[in-house]
């Protein structure tokens, strides 16, 4: 963990103000969701699940019944 923080702190100041190149072929996507669940299952199939929910600039988190 102490090697990543370093190299992270070291590549903050290499590019301070500057934007981080990448290659020609890189691609990728935006997401932009309004709503997600985090979920945890358990043996008792009473699992954990969490939403969260945007609203503007808020996000809302709510607990939900297994």
């Amino acid at each position: 963990r102490d090697e990543l923080e370093e190299r992270y702190q070291r590549l903050l100041q290499e590019y301070e103000g500057k934007d981080v190149p990448r290659p020609d072929t890189w691609g990728g996507y935006v997401l932009k969701p309004h709503t997600f669940e985090f979920w945890q299952g358990r043996p008792s199939r009473l699992h954990d699940r969490i939403r969260y929910r945007k609203d503007g600039d808020f996000w809302h988190v709510d607990r939900l019944s297994p």
